[in-house]
């Protein structure tokens, strides 16, 4: 099992089906992993400040996390 399977699997189903129980339900989940996406794109911008190191290492994290950002905000 791949984790957004599992993620999805302890979230629960965000996919409005036009019921007003299950789409509340529903609308609580999609709250849930929008704060997951949230804390984790925020983890991914801190990991995005080590573009500029010496560091080769540092940078290639750096920078691939910099590009994900910039390919984010141009979806």
């Amino acid at each position: 099992m791949e984790l957004q399977d599992i993620v999805r699997k302890l979230v629960g189903p965000i996919e409005a089906v036009g019921e007003t129980n299950a789409d509340e339900r529903r609308l609580a989940n999609l709250k849930q992993m929008t704060e997951l996406v949230d804390r984790l794109l925020f983890d991914i911008h801190g990991a995005a400040a080590s573009k500029t190191r010496p560091e080769a290492s540092m940078r290639a994290i750096g920078e691939y996390a910099s590009k994900y950002l910039q390919e984010i905000k141009e979806a």
